[in-house]
């Protein structure tokens, strides 16, 4: 994922985190023990922020750790925050226990994504939920959107295609105003561009029936069966590492017993 630094400094920048987030000058100000008077000179180029002014206002704006670097850079001083390739040493112990973690799960599925939806791992049972697809989908880099919402890819085997796509579509939606990352907009564009499959389940309409579960389910066929399952998406606390803070940790949950029954006794 790139960023790019705007050659016109930090003051611009930080005021469109600022608009983003709905704050007033003020509301910053109070939040970063600073004055909206100071807050005005920075984002007008009046005055230039020191360092730990700049994390300090990042912080109080949600600003992707990606991104904190770049008003670094901006401000004129040097990046914080590594980015270190996955298979770095230094990463040896995240790698382990992110495998522990997707290898516990089993023989529920459970993948790591990338801020760009790119599979970094997965665990056997997202390997059985892809049984079958063609290798242009399977061959690394794998992407979860486009496994998940291309025509050849999992899309026609989902029963209620409609709601999830709409479920991801607006989660990548969400993602893109945090990040603002024009490869991220690509994707999106693509994945939404895909055609929904002809056949679409008769139960896969605005007016159905709710669903008898606690959360959005993802209903797919496998092996003559509707598997369901919710999930849930895990990303790593206070990260020091761009790499380590845009991976994003995704587990499915059963959302019925049969569900249950079926992997486990798969797994037996």
């Amino acid at each position: 994922m790139t960023t790019v630094v705007s050659d016109t400094g930090v003051g611009p920048l930080l005021r469109g985190w600022r608009e983003q987030r709905r704050l007033s000058q003020l509301e910053l100000a109070l939040r970063a023990d600073s004055s909206a008077r100071h807050i005005s000179f920075v984002e007008t180029g009046r005055a230039r922020p020191s360092e730990d002014m700049v994390l300090k206002l990042a912080e109080h704006l949600d600003v992707p750790v990606r991104e904190r670097n770049a008003l670094l850079l901006a401000a004129g001083y040097a990046p914080r925050y590594a980015e270190s390739p996955l298979d770095a040493p230094r990463l040896e112990t995240l790698r382990w226990g992110i495998q522990q973690l997707l290898d516990g799960y089993e023989p529920y599925p459970a993948l790591v994504v990338d801020g760009t939806y790119t599979v970094v791992a997965a665990n056997r049972g997202i390997e059985l939920l892809l049984g079958g697809l063609p290798e242009h989908l399977l061959t690394p880099p794998m992407n979860a959107m486009r496994l998940t919402l291309h025509p050849e890819g999992l899309a026609p085997r989902i029963r209620n295609l409609r709601e999830w796509r709409g479920h991801l579509l607006a989660q990548m939606d969400r993602q893109i105003a945090l990040a603002r990352s024009e490869q991220l907009r690509e994707l999106y564009e693509e994945v939404a561009g895909y055609p929904l499959p002809e056949r679409i389940d008769p139960e896969d309409r605005p007016d159905a029936e709710p669903y008898p579960y606690f959360a959005l389910p993802l209903r797919i066929e496998h092996d003559g069966r509707v598997l369901s399952f919710v999930s849930s998406i895990s990303t790593f606390n206070t990260p020091m590492d761009v790499t380590v803070a845009e991976l994003a940790i995704e587990t499915f949950l059963p959302a019925d017993p049969e569900t249950v029954a079926y992997l486990r006794s798969l797994n037996a």
